[in-house]
């Protein structure tokens, strides 16, 4: 090979230009692969973040063990669909006795165009697979996420693809990694040393929090509670996704580090997957995510003498055919928010 290039004469001298061009090519290239190589290392630097961070524990129910049946299968409307359900609890695990405070079901549509949160209030009267009627929260404390992803598959008829477990200090470190958050307040108070007054408030980790846990204070209790803490995700879902957050590498890895170091998912639910579930929500607005509160008639007591929220079974009925159908815009009971 080196043979083919022995000079066997003085080439003619390059003009100038010529000599600087190329010297620009070089330098381009060289920046390129600069750039190009740092993206790459600071994608597998998330990647690994998340691999080794993200607690995964078996929350999905396991048909034939401890009296789990088959998921529902999804009709063919809502193949592409998926259903998370995002916990809120005190306590990281997933194991039976911890408590639910905040149970969201996230319909994602099929094109990702759309997202419903679906608040279910922790004093809904239900049938809890196993163990009779009861308040949903209470399938959390008797069987952890499993029987409570039984619960709902049974009220709704769709099968939960995917199950987060966060706790409270989770959300709080997420909402001060992007810099606070912007939330809508549909009803003033007053607690935990902030004050909190209709409209878009912003708020940063501590307050939110404080703004999340408050229910004695306000008009329906649990059932505003549950609005609060649906505002505050939407919130939280569009900053995070907001170029704000995705095109600051600092803002970015910091969210990543405090949402992941405090979050649980099925054993399913791989680095992967999150990963494109967050590239195809991207383009996600306000306008497009809505806000649902599973149907109830009203309040009651239970046999036991517990205060529990009486289960509207026709509107659940309507609510599982919207969900398995994959046409929540035709589900009329949705109450949007700012």
């Amino acid at each position: 090979m080196l043979d083919q290039f022995e000079e066997t004469q003085t080439p003619p001298a390059r003009p100038r230009r010529s000599r600087l061009r190329r010297t620009l090519a070089i330098v381009l290239a060289l920046v390129l692969l600069v750039v190009v190589g740092g993206s790459a290392g600071y994608l597998l630097f998330l990647n690994n973040k998340v691999s080794s961070n993200v607690q995964r524990e078996s929350l999905l129910p396991t048909p034939g063990v401890s009296g789990a049946t088959e998921a529902p299968t999804k009709k063919a409307a809502a193949k592409d669909a998926q259903n998370f359900l995002i916990i809120g609890s005190d306590a990281r695990s997933g194991l039976a006795g911890s408590r639910s405070d905040v149970i969201v079901l996230m319909h994602v549509s099929a094109d990702r165009k759309s997202v419903n949160l679906i608040h279910f209030p922790r004093d809904l009267y239900v049938d809890l697979p196993g163990r009779g009627k009861d308040k949903i929260n209470a399938a959390f404390a008797y069987g952890g996420a499993p029987l409570l992803v039984q619960t709902l598959q049974g009220l709704v008829g769709v099968p939960i693809d995917h199950v987060a477990i966060i706790d409270f200090e989770g959300f709080k470190r997420m909402t001060d990694a992007v810099g606070g958050v912007n939330v809508y307040v549909e009803e003033s108070s007053a607690s935990g040393g902030y004050t909190f007054t209709k409209g878009y408030q912003q708020m940063g980790g501590a307050e939110a929090l404080a703004f999340v846990r408050e229910r004695k204070d306000l008009s329906e209790g649990d059932i505003s509670r549950g609005k609060r803490q649906q505002a505050f995700i939407k919130a939280l879902m569009l900053k995070s996704l907001s170029k704000d957050v995705l095109g600051n590498p600092v803002k970015l890895a910091q969210f990543v580090e405090a949402g992941t170091s405090n979050l649980t998912v099925d054993e399913g639910f791989s680095t992967g997957d999150m990963r494109s579930e967050a590239v195809a929500m991207r383009n996600l607005r306000g306008k497009d995510i809505a806000f649902i509160t599973a149907p109830f008639t009203g309040y009651g007591t239970s046999p036991a003498g517990a205060s529990i929220d009486i289960l509207d079974e026709p509107g659940m009925a309507a609510l599982g055919e919207a969900l398995q159908n994959d046409a929540m815009d035709t589900y009329e009971d949705v109450t949007r928010t700012p």
